[in-house]
């Protein structure tokens, strides 16, 4: 008998054991894949309940903590769209700095956004931009890194990813007059810190 997996039609992934031509044993288990295609089992989605109602999590029981969240993005561009950003003549002013306020702005939205976050007392949101020119390997394209902490008894992954993505969406709302083929890609938790589960770093 060997261990086998097998998707069950998005609901969750069997797990069991083979023999013959069935498997034994088979329990459902939720679970997620890597950008390099890694089965990942996770414990329980926890934002249901055991009826599957959508329910936001209790956190009155979790010790209060440092929590730190890294998220990062790109938007792609033509490489004239973004000489525009970089002399600051594009139509609506100083993209990059609108769009660093829009930002952390956004991190501080993020409950209002996402249906069941809790509400986070944030301590800090720092939001930078790098500019990369067009090249033979990669097309012109502003880089954001957004970071967020705080403390408190939940973490901080989902307004650092909102500050990125508010950012972003604000550069290809200041240039869409001149770049309606801008697209944001590659958005993405770099790192997590605190709380019970630890630390999370991609790629570790």
């Amino acid at each position: 008998m060997r261990r086998v997996l097998r998707e069950g039609r998005g609901r969750g992934l069997f797990i069991g054991l083979r023999q013959g031509a069935g498997v034994q044993d088979a329990t459902r288990l939720p679970y997620a894949m890597s950008s390099s295609g890694k089965v990942l089992i996770m414990s329980t989605l926890t934002h249901f309940d055991a009826q599957g109602q959508a329910h936001m999590v209790d956190v009155a029981a979790k010790q209060a903590t440092h929590r730190i969240a890294i998220a990062r993005g790109r938007i792609e561009m033509l490489p004239a769209t973004l000489a525009l950003i970089e002399s600051g003549n594009a139509k609506k002013g100083d993209v990059l700095g609108i769009a660093r306020i829009a930002g952390i702005q956004g991190a501080k939205r993020t409950s209002d956004l996402i249906p069941l976050c809790h509400p986070i007392a944030l301590t800090r949101v720092a939001v930078v931009f790098e500019v990369f020119q067009a090249s033979a390997d990669q097309p012109a394209q502003v880089v954001c890194t957004a970071t967020a902490e705080t403390v408190g008894p939940t973490g901080v992954e989902m307004e650092a990813l909102t500050a990125v993505q508010v950012a972003l969406l604000t550069i290809y709302d200041m240039c869409k007059a001149v770049d309606r083929g801008m697209t944001i890609n590659g958005v993405t938790l770099l790192e997590k810190h605190g709380g019970k589960s630890g630390s999370f770093v991609a790629g570790a």
